[in-house]
């Protein structure tokens, strides 16, 4: 492979994996991507490129079961609250509503503990109060 096949292949994987991130993340992504530019504009393209370019456009999962799945993920590492943000939003953008993300929230208690699944929670209400969806009621 020649260098300009290479040069081609990144930005091919890189517009393609934008393409994704708009339709999933909207301007978030863009934003978060942005940022990196003065610091790390490889890590941004990385996350463009391949989290977005290849692994969220695989076919096995459909957007928003990978987004019950990323939810899940960044409330039992914790400390992750500008990602949660960006992907409770996403979230909403492929069609899970405030109801099913409250509760997926909940049923993460279970298996990471109470003080993540409450940091998570505290994230989406600001999230569903910028976006006019509050209140959301549980049972």
């Amino acid at each position: 492979m020649s260098a300009t096949d290479a040069a081609t292949t990144r930005q091919d994987r890189f517009a393609h994996g934008l393409e994704i991130l708009t339709q999933v993340d909207g301007e978030g992504g863009q934003k978060v991507v942005d940022s990196l530019a003065d610091i790390s504009p490889e890590l941004g393209h990385q996350v463009v490129a391949w989290a977005f370019g290849e692994i969220y456009d695989r076919p096995a999962l459909p957007p928003r079961d990978r987004q019950l799945v990323t939810l899940g993920m960044l409330t039992a590492l914790g400390g992750c609250e500008p990602q949660l943000e960006v992907h409770i939003n996403a979230a909403l953008n492929v069609g899970l509503t405030p109801e099913e993300i409250v509760e997926a929230l909940l049923h993460a208690a279970v298996y990471c503990g109470m003080p993540k699944a409450l940091n998570a929670t505290f994230v989406a209400k600001k999230v569903f109060a910028e976006r006019d969806l509050l209140p959301v009621r549980n049972q």
